[in-house]
């Protein structure tokens, strides 16, 4: 482990008035920076191992330059901090360690207490940049949210992306407010008592502006993935690309103060070294927080149903401190009516929600129709902590045809339901920005590429995916600006009827959950979880170790008024929310019965 935690060891970087520069071109003969105001070139020194650097007082911050390699190929920093003219353009000098954070004080919540609340900067606020959001901060801490997670916001090609197109991993897009637009926000956020995850791309790079290959070996034809050859974790002379994420990982921990990081497709990372490079970002991150005394926490998305991704790498796990769990939207979905077709074909519904709740995971080692194969493996003693459930976000909204948000594919009732499912279960509970009004403008997918054929591969992919689906008609142009456009949030709504009512609702199920011990508890393991088949209900009972108070939820997913008797364990039942209620805008409780398509939960005791 020979990387300096405590700074940023590649690229550019002000010391004191003079810059350093450090570039990996392992295949190079002659590296030199050139500055695009003079045409000035400065000559870099061969360092060993493929590594390029130098230091030089000929650049002043905002200078822009390229990277000219054997005196023939002019090249973007493969890892600048700032693109302002776009994937394509020049370089721009950046001083990270310019900037004079006021957040010393800031202390990163238990992860146990994250209330994620995931939004796209582009269509968050009407402004689209770092200040729109910061603008809704109040906002959120009024709505109880404990934690914001930012879609990915490296450099991507034009001005409208849902990110995962980035090609510059340490650069921040420049249309959203650049590295200062970033840093202000995190800054504010944590002013205003809000964690920040910023969601990164370590599985492959977007196809436009891509030039790692230029400068070395990034990727290997050893593995294939969704987006082409893997990046370069396990082949020959891959120390320099594992390097390069590392020094992503830290740099936002580090120099953005980022609480946390949600790796994005960790599955598709393809590594068979001795240490994965996941272990390697952990270990890492372990003497960053050692050094610091800051503490960060790495989410995986992962839907390979394997707890190796979350053990502690001293039990030679990978070292994630959670991972997204995809299988408990999918039960929810069908329970609530999702049609079974395509990823939802292998869910039963109220059974695999019940299994969810219980073991996390829906599949831990039986047959998959969907995967044709035995997929999976049990959870062993890991608590509720360490799993993000949601009942939407931005891949199952958006990667639908017409990027329908739950606020108009369910009744207003179900939408209510869904909540409750969401926040009373034991996982770290997420939103997905607009849903706690019950925002009907769709999320779908877009992008600005300025290359025509991959615009056009792109809409072509499209169509086939949706018609791997059976979904009927025409999908949304994805290149149209009013597609980019028609997916911004409405503010208006929240202040109005019905939204103005889920979004108190939803205020009233955050405050339950951490107000109450047994919810905030996140013990998976103390769990109880009953299903109703024929009347389509179901009855969650969270415990905490220690302590004989419980939580009794109970859920009716049918269109049907059912009767469910409490358990003879249960003594002292207090009801704390009942969806029906008038205030809800319900039609009203009837007791002894719980109404169609709603939540009712009792604060009690164990007999």
């Amino acid at each position: 482990m020979d990387i300096n935690v405590l700074k940023r060891n590649i690229g550019l970087n002000e010391h004191g008035g003079s810059w350093t520069f450090r570039v990996w071109a392992p295949q190079a003969k002659r590296v030199a920076i050139e500055l695009e105001k003079s045409g000035e070139r400065i000559y870099l020194e061969a360092e060993g191992r493929g590594y390029w650097g130098t230091e030089t007082t000929a650049i002043v911050e905002g200078d822009r330059y390229r990277i000219v390699l054997d005196d023939d190929r002019r090249l973007p920093d493969p890892a600048a901090l700032a693109q302002p003219e776009g994937v394509h353009g020049p370089s721009m000098a950046v001083r990270l360690g310019g900037y004079d954070w006021e957040d010393t004080g800031w202390k990163n919540p238990d992860l146990k207490d994250y209330i994620i609340y995931e939004l796209h900067t582009g269509t968050f606020s009407d402004a689209g940049d770092f200040e729109g959001i910061a603008s809704k901060l109040d906002y959120l801490a009024e709505l109880g949210i404990t934690a914001i997670e930012l879609m990915p916001v490296a450099a991507f090609p034009g001005k409208r992306n849902w990110g995962y197109d980035g090609v510059f991993p340490f650069a921040v897009q420049w249309n959203y407010g650049g590295a200062d637009g970033l840093r202000r926000l995190v800054e504010c956020c944590h002013e205003k008592g809000l964690a920040v995850i910023l969601d990164v791309v370590y599985n492959h790079l977007g196809p436009e502006g891509n030039c790692l290959s230029e400068f070395g070996p990034y990727f290997t034809e050893k593995y294939r993935t969704p987006w082409g050859n893997a990046i370069n974790f396990d082949d020959r002379d891959c120390y320099g690309v594992r390097d390069y994420f590392i020094e992503n990982v830290l740099m936002w921990f580090r120099d953005f103060h980022i609480d946390a990081l949600r790796l994005d497709a960790v599955h598709a990372i393809k590594d068979f070294s001795a240490v994965h490079i996941l272990q390697a970002i952990r270990q890492h991150t372990d003497l960053l927080m050692e050094q610091t005394g800051r503490r960060h926490y790495l989410i995986a998305e992962c839907d390979l149903n394997d707890p190796r991704y979350i053990e502690d790498t001293r039990r030679n796990g990978l070292g994630m401190d959670a991972q997204w769990t995809d299988e408990f939207h999918h039960a929810l979905r069908v329970t609530a009516g999702e049609e079974r077709r395509g990823y939802y074909a292998d869910f039963s519904g109220i059974a695999h929600l019940a299994k969810s709740y219980r073991d996390a995971y829906v599949y831990t080692g039986q047959f998959s129709e969907e995967r044709g194969q035995y997929f999976g493996r049990p959870l062993a003693d890991h608590e509720g902590q360490q799993f993000v459930v949601f009942s939407q976000n931005h891949d199952q909204v958006g990667n639908r045809m017409m990027g329908e948000r739950t606020g108009t594919l369910v009744s207003f009732e179900m939408q209510k339901l869904l909540a409750a499912a969401v926040l009373f279960s034991p996982y770290l509970p997420m939103l997905f920005m607009g849903e706690e009004w019950g925002e009907t403008n769709p999320f779908q997918y877009f992008i600005d590429h300025e290359d025509a054929e991959l615009v056009e591969l792109v809409r072509k992919g499209r169509k086939e995916e949706f018609a791997a689906m059976h979904a009927a008609g025409e999908a949304p142009d994805p290149k149209a600006e009013q597609t980019f456009l028609q997916c911004k949030l409405n503010w208006s709504l929240p202040v109005t009827g019905r939204h103005e009512r889920m979004l108190a609702y939803y205020r009233h199920l955050i405050a339950l959950r951490k107000q109450n011990q047994v919810l905030r508890a996140g013990e998976r393991t103390a769990l109880r979880c009953f299903t109703f088949d024929a009347q389509h209900c179901l009855m969650l009972e969270r415990r905490m170790t220690g302590s004989n108070e419980l939580v009794l939820c109970l859920m009716n997913f049918s269109g049907q008024p059912q009767q469910l008797a409490l358990p003879d364990h249960v003594i002292s039942p207090t009801k704390i929310v009942d969806s029906a209620d008038p205030e809800w805008l319900g039609p009203g409780s009837v007791s002894g019965q719980l109404q169609p398509e709603s939540f009712i939960a009792y604060s009690a005791f164990y007999a």
